[in-house]
């Protein structure tokens, strides 16, 4: 079974599996194939986080988000006259890291030649592929820029001065040439492990390496307004690779759900496990909704105060019972507009002053002050997949719009990523979450067909931080797949694109599948995916330029009328989006007791697809 946010990629996936390739090499070739369906959403040099459940073996987090260069130091971007890292242009790269992990898992789990999973991706490279809608209409957002400025990218994504339209197919003969040359270069090196090293050398310090170092250092426009050069140096790519990691656990209602660290938001998911009381309300209703929004606030509060790769997390503290214990007294009749971090293990929260809020009830005296909530400089600005026209159902966005990036005239973007789930014949399950390296974060690098990635936008410019950027240490990222067991084996693997929103969308769904009945001998993958979903922007957004919304939630409008109501009475600044508007949610999963395999995908937008036999 696959299930993936583009239907090309799932079928390729599904071609290995039926060639007898294993979820692994699944994986691998639809994720090339995404970075070239899905271009505004992901791509080679952007950064992937992989959960694997290999059958019968434990469950690991394969880490392919690439640290900040040796000179991507907070005191230089100061130094240039910076407050935010900027959301475009080669300042905002970090090491690119979804290419090499994708070369581990198929060196280390797969069985197919890299020829063999890259025929996919090369061939809808050279010959052509249907695009989506929303690909023509990124491109059209930034026209100006790629006409004016940003020119190796317009010969890729405005052939002939048109931007990518359905009916049509979108080439990209650069990026199929880089993969062919890069199989060729290959092709003497020995085995098959042997030429899976090969390509991660070439990647590291050939001709690729030598092209994204010549970009970062060609003075590029950015969202600061100034031409500016990055700091990716080939000492960078040559000394960085993905790395195998022990995931982070929770233990819900026979359930155990495993995620990746800190560096991401996973843990975001596990602590609004933990928050919830023993007793659930009704699912769906008013009382249910808002003990989730408000117990995501304070998840979301934790995630501002204490995640990050440039400080030890207290992991342990901030998901005991008695922390979470305690903060679920935070959680009144009444929504919060405040963002309100706690004390894990006593310690005293501290936020960046960029996104400062003061807080009634927070502790630590001095520290948040007391008062409503007030805003240093965040703006107050669109979020990660926030339906455009959001409040008028007439107005508001197509289905399928969120996950999709908000994009200004600038590149500025807000919203990303793409989603993989793959279970095969022998019970190795994959979720993953590619994002990064899309057509609006950077130029196209004109000798291989694909940008740079902007992840660093997600660190702080603050010093003493967990998120401070600091060379050789990860940005914090949004990508967050999941995979959850019962009984000690993996049953579903899942996830969204979508920004700060995955983990609330993944949780929705998580609990809209424990909770309800089994149907037809089995999950209700696809009930889970299709109920009404909702999301909170009470926080602030993980990309430039930061900005929040306190006490604002947005629906879609197929929610109860009674519940929208029951909400706003309670103080929800509440939105109403479109019918089908929130969440791009794949899923996987697998019966051990039976062996029989289910899959889901998403109907928004309809592009998401899940295949298996």
């Amino acid at each position: 079974m696959v299930s993936s946010t583009h239907w090309l990629a799932s079928q390729s996936a599904m071609a290995v599996l039926e060639d007898g390739g294993n979820a692994y090499d699944a994986a691998v070739a639809g994720a090339f194939v995404l970075h070239v369906v899905e271009p505004h959403l992901n791509g080679p040099a952007g950064e992937v986080p992989i959960l694997l459940a290999p059958a019968g073996g434990e469950v690991r987090v394969l880490c392919g988000q690439g640290v900040a260069p040796a000179g991507a130091s907070a005191a230089h971007y100061r130094s240039l006259g910076l407050e935010l890292v900027p959301g475009t242009g080669p300042l905002a790269a970090a090491v690119p890291g979804a290419f090499d992990a994708w070369m581990l898992l198929l060196r280390d789990h797969g069985t197919k030649s890299l020829a063999d999973v890259l025929k996919y991706a090369i061939g809808y490279a050279e010959h052509g592929h249907p695009p989506v809608e929303n690909v023509g209409a990124t491109v059209e957002t930034v026209r100006q820029l790629f006409e004016t400025e940003w020119t190796s990218s317009a010969e890729v994504y405005l052939p002939g001065g048109r931007a990518p339209r359905p009916g049509t197919l979108l080439r990209n003969p650069a990026l199929a040439a880089t993969w062919q040359r890069l199989l060729a270069e290959v092709a003497g090196a020995g085995d098959r492990e042997a030429q899976i090293e090969a390509a991660r050398e070439v990647w590291r310090t050939g001709f690729i390496a030598d092209a994204l170092v010549r970009q970062a250092a060609r003075p590029t426009l950015d969202t600061s307004g100034e031409h500016r050069t990055g700091t990716l140096t080939a000492a960078d790519l040559a000394g960085w690779s993905a790395t195998y990691e022990t995931p982070v656990t929770y233990d819900w209602g026979g359930w155990t759900v495993c995620k990746a660290g800190p560096w991401s938001q996973g843990p975001v998911l596990l602590q609004q496990l933990a928050l919830l009381p023993p007793e659930l309300p009704p699912y769906g209703s008013a009382d249910y909704l808002h003990l989730l929004i408000e117990g995501c606030k304070l998840a979301m509060a934790d995630r501002e105060a204490w995640y990050g790769d440039a400080a030890q997390v207290p992991l342990d503290d901030l998901l005991s019972a008695e922390y979470n214990t305690e903060r679920r007294t935070r959680v009144g009749p009444r929504a919060s507009h405040a963002l309100r971090p706690g004390s894990p293990g006593g310690r005293v929260p501290r936020l960046p002053d960029y996104a400062r809020v003061v807080a009634p009830d927070a502790p630590g005296p001095g520290r948040l002050g007391v008062g409503e909530p007030t805003f240093a400089k965040g703006p107050a600005s669109p979020v990660p997949g926030e339906p455009e026209g959001a409040g008028d159902p007439e107005t508001a966005a197509e289905p399928g719009t969120a996950g999709e990036p908000d994009v200004a005239g600038d590149g500025t973007t807000r919203g990303d990523t793409c989603h993989l789930d793959v279970v095969d014949r022998w019970g190795n399950m994959v979720a993953a979450t590619p994002s990064g390296g899309w057509l609006q974060s950077n130029p196209v690098v004109p000798e291989l067909g694909f940008p740079l990635g902007t992840r660093l936008q997600m660190t702080w410019l603050e010093e003493g931080l967990p998120n401070t950027l600091t060379p050789g240490r990860r940005p914090r990222t949004t990508l967050t797949p999941s995979i959850a067991l019962r009984d000690g084996e993996p049953v579903m693997a899942f996830g969204t694109p979508g920004g700060d929103q995955q983990d609330q969308w993944q949780l929705h769904f998580f609990l809209a599948v424990a909770l309800r009945a089994p149907v037809r001998g089995g999950l209700d993958l696809q009930g889970a995916v299709d109920a009404p979903n909702w999301h909170n922007d009470s926080f602030p957004g993980s990309f430039y330029p930061r900005g929040m919304r306190p006490g604002s939630v947005t629906v879609e409008s197929r929610t109860d009328p009674k519940v929208i109501e029951q909400l706003r009475r309670r103080g929800h600044d509440v939105t109403v989006g479109g019918a089908w508007s929130e969440g791009r949610l794949c899923a996987v999963a697998r019966d051990p007791a039976t062996g029989i395999l289910s899959a889901a995908a998403n109907p928004r937008g309809m592009q998401g697809y899940a295949v298996g036999r």
